[in-house]
């Protein structure tokens, strides 16, 4: 029964996602930025969406699982940090896809401060597609391990199972067939993930008797994590602030910001930020106790692997129809994750790496298998959690991207090469802060956005700015 629920949902989510091609139209503004006129509410809901994925439905829950309470200010702090982002970026940033006409997240910041960042482009592609590629390695992961979880089948099927679906999802509609297959399983899945939540609840004899269980656990209940990287208040606070960048850091993801460069026009990015933060706060709450209730249900799951938590929780608390469409969800948002992704690498590739820009329907998708298969095969012999490798990838191109788009964004500018040095001391100190292992106790991006920006802010000030004037204001 759980199978075949979940063939259902998983073909309904697959059909909406095929029917985009419907729409799709031959160029590349289509194949990757749905022609920019995607409406708020898909917007808003598509973008969080792709944030959440496999990293929500099983890092979280998994880091949840493991931690605790204590998990909350991961919560807090990266709602926080990415809203405060929003409100001076994303319009700005709509407002520079347009006037410059560009298909690449890469492409509209090497053209927005007026010029054209060559060899800072190609070097942009460059990390692109080797973390974005690394973080689509992760999310074919997540759904390898839910199929596990829940079926107990060797994750390579499913693996394997997304890898065809994306390209399946890619070749019929583009980013417009991404987006239409997110907002369908974002409410699908927020039904789900509350039935889960309550039943949960209940079966643990209310929030009454679930506390009370939770106290007999040695520190799950501990508000702070035990491993700051300084004792007491200046510890939480940076752990805290660590988190807050994590959440800043959405403006480096360029399969996120496309979401908001694809609006119909920079006046709706109030509507689109409102579905974005509402459905946001509200999935990641349940996540989070979805999380610890598991803990509960699972005592032994961590001696396993924790971020197989969701998918084993459905099987032991909710019908199979239920645990099918749970199962669906996890999958529809790994594969419209991943699909996002590798559209992203693709542009990389066809518009910012290539000498000449690649144009024809053909090669745009011939890119975007290239790219599914590089992704399928780090999937398969890759070994770290899902929760690690998108951390990593997602500070990385946070600390590439996020301090230069914040320098536009605030209409400062800076050369090219400056600008190719900015990118090389975020990427550089995030990847360091890791290796020493401080990112235990503080995010790597917070170094690793904070140290080039204040070296942009430094060298903008000592040379010429021409303030920026978006299209709109143009015409």
């Amino acid at each position: 029964m759980i199978l075949t629920s979940f063939l259902v949902f998983l073909g309904a989510f697959l059909a909406v996602g095929l029917a985009a091609a419907w729409r799709a139209r031959a160029s590349r503004t289509d194949y990757y930025l749905a022609s920019r006129e995607v409406s708020p509410w898909l917007a808003g809901l598509s973008a969080v969406a792709t944030n959440n994925s496999g990293y929500m439905f099983i890092g979280v829950i998994g880091y949840t699982y493991a931690t605790g309470l204590a998990a909350i200010w991961l919560m807090i702090g990266w709602i926080l940090g990415d809203f405060c982002a929003s409100l001076f970026i994303h319009r700005r940033l709509r407002q520079a896809t347009e006037a410059t006409n560009e298909a690449s997240f890469a492409g509209v910041i090497a053209r927005w401060g007026g010029g054209d960042m060559t060899l800072w482009r190609r070097l942009a592609a460059i990390i692109m597609v080797v973390f974005l590629g690394a973080y689509a390695a992760a999310q074919i992961a997540a759904g390898g391990k839910a199929l596990q979880g829940v079926l107990g089948w060797n994750p390579m099927t499913g693996a394997f199972i997304v890898a065809a679906m994306v390209l399946a999802y890619s070749w019929a509609g583009g980013i417009r067939a991404s987006i239409w297959t997110d907002a369908a399983q974002s409410f699908v899945m927020l039904i789900a993930m509350t039935l889960l939540f309550v039943v949960g609840l209940e079966g643990r004899g209310g929030i009454e008797g679930t506390i009370a269980e939770m106290g007999a656990i040695d520190g799950f209940l501990d508000l702070f994590p035990a491993d700051l990287l300084f004792p007491g208040a200046l510890g939480m606070i940076l752990f805290v602030v660590g988190w807050m960048f994590a959440g800043f850091s959405v403006v480096g993801q360029p399969h996120v910001m496309v979401r908001f460069m694809a609006l119909d026009t920079p006046t709706h990015m109030t509507a689109a930020r409102i579905w974005y933060y509402g459905y946001f706060t509200l999935f990641y709450a349940l996540a989070t106790g979805v999380g610890m209730l598991s803990r509960l249900y699972l005592p032994d799951l961590g001696a396993l692997d924790p971020e197989l938590a969701l998918p084993t929780m459905a099987r032991e608390l909710l019908p199979p129809l239920l645990v099918g469409l749970i199962l669906a969800g996890i999958f529809a948002a790994t594969m419209s994750t991943a699909d996002s992704l590798v559209l992203s690498c693709s542009a990389a590739i066809t518009h910012d790496l290539t000498p000449e820009r690649l144009e024809r329907p053909v090669m745009l998708k011939a890119a975007t298998a290239f790219v599914t298969i590089l992704a399928l095969v780090m999937a398969l012999s890759g070994s770290q959690s899902v929760f690690s490798l998108v951390i990593l990838a997602w500070s990385t191109l946070a600390s590439a991207f996020a301090p230069l788009l914040t320098l536009y964004a605030l209409d400062r500018r800076v050369t090219e090469l400056w600008a190719i040095a900015m990118m090389a001391l975020g990427v550089g100190t995030a990847l360091f802060w890791r290796e020493m292992g401080w990112h235990n106790a503080v995010y790597e991006g917070l170094p690793g956005i904070v140290l080039p920006l204040i070296l942009g802010a430094l060298v903008s000030r000592a040379l010429p700015q021409e303030r920026y004037v978006p299209a709109e204001a143009k015409g």
